[in-house]
């Protein structure tokens, strides 16, 4: 059941629609419980700005975490430019033309295959860019722990993600120096999911890596850890990365990036019309799911709603959709207990994480505002959006 206290409540409620607002009382929390496994295991947390790159918020999160991990060259920009500590990244591939920013930005570089380390080992380790680079390999254990998230799953047969223990064992045979210069291996195998997979995960990676593990001094579990959960095993996640760090003497990295926006974010919309089809009440709103929440399409993935139940389980059922053309932009089935009409706001919950950082524009929707609230309701706009960001990412 989502809650929100009373003065952060009619803050909300007063919102310009549509609108997200980032609650930095809840980020604050979840970043504690970040590094206070960080005191306890010595591990290094990092910011995955792929799922949270609010970055006006980055000084608030740089106080409790190691810095950031970017998947391209702007988030790693951000991340150095905006909270100044570690920067890591990972990209599939890279372009020779990012590398020389890229190298002189970024602390730990990771690379999909030996053939990208080959490529640009030398340049990294050359120091010309100003500074010399730790660089990584990304593997993949071949083992799948996703249920129903197929689009997730960066170890389903056939992955382009991370390099096998197979293919590994062939790139060296055929070239012996193909981990020169790698100092740790990354490997991220998990989506919205606790320490127990995390901990097959491991043994995996352990059984077809460990080989290998004599010539490195660090891992990084990648992210898709739910940490901040309630019922994720914390004791757990600690007893493995002391693991590793006792066994193996590795420096731990993890990077979780919905752990940090957990439950840290609303969206808050207007109901513009009501609408009746074959006994199906239909509240159109200012908000969109293939614009402002894309994940509940991709994934999918069904938000709390403030007052909101399973449908048929309150008084009144409808189904929750945009004002965009898309006939499938609906949000989902929902009840309630009262009447929702025309005018009145209904607020989203958990929609901080992968919402604006896959915001888009489709039909000439407006973006949502974005708005930062705090533990006593205090409600600051951020950043307002009008026609000129739609029209200028067309032309010019």
């Amino acid at each position: 059941m989502m809650e929100i206290s009373d003065k952060k409540l009619y803050s909300l409620l007063m919102a310009e629609t549509p609108c997200y607002v980032i609650d930095s009382e809840k980020i604050e929390d979840n970043c504690k419980k970040l590094a206070d496994i960080a005191g306890k295991t010595g591990a290094k947390i990092l910011l995955a700005e792929k799922a949270f790159s609010f970055y006006p918020l980055y000084p608030l999160i740089g106080k409790y975490l190691a810095g950031t991990t970017a998947s391209g060259l702007y988030e790693a920009k951000l991340g150095a430019e905006e909270m100044g500590k570690e920067t890591h990244i990972f990209s599939p591939a890279y372009k020779e033309k990012d590398m020389p920013f890229i190298s002189k930005i970024c602390d730990h570089i990771i690379f999909n295959s030996t053939a990208q380390l080959k490529k640009y080992r030398d340049y990294c380790l050359s120091g010309k860019s100003g500074r010399i680079n730790k660089l990584g390999l990304r593997i993949n254990p071949e083992l799948s722990t996703q249920e129903g998230h197929a689009i997730y799953d960066p170890c389903a047969p056939g992955s382009r993600l991370g390099v096998t223990s197979e293919r590994l064992a062939s790139d060296i045979e055929a070239d012996r120096d193909s981990l020169d210069g790698v100092t740790g291996f990354h490997f991220h195998t998990l989506c919205e999911q606790g320490a127990e997979p995390l901990y097959e995960t491991v043994e995996a990676v352990e059984m077809k890596f460990g080989r290998y593990f004599k010539h490195l001094d660090w891992i990084n579990f990648g992210g898709g850890h739910h940490i901040t959960r309630k019922d994720y095993n914390v004791d757990l996640l600690i007893q493995i990365i002391n693991y590793f760090r006792d066994k193996y003497k590795f420096e731990v990295y993890i990077e979780p990036g919905e752990a940090v926006a957990l439950d840290a974010g609303y969206l808050v919309t207007t109901v513009l019309d009501k609408t009746e089809n074959n006994g199906i009440t239909n509240l159109i709103l200012d908000a969109s799911a293939a614009c402002h929440m894309p994940d509940v399409l991709e994934m999918p993935y069904r938000p709390p709603i403030l007052d909101g139940m399973e449908p048929g389980k309150g008084k009144y059922t409808y189904r929750l959709g945009s004002c965009t053309c898309l006939a499938g932009d609906v949000i989902g089935d929902y009840s309630f207990d009262r009447e929702i009409n025309i005018g009145d706001k209904l607020i989203f919950g958990d929609m901080a994480i992968y919402s604006f950082v896959k915001n888009n524009t489709f039909n000439g929707m407006p973006l949502p505002d974005i708005d930062v609230i705090d533990g006593d309701g205090k409600l600051t706009v951020n950043k307002k959006f009008g026609y000129e960001d739609f029209k200028m990412r067309l032309g010019k």
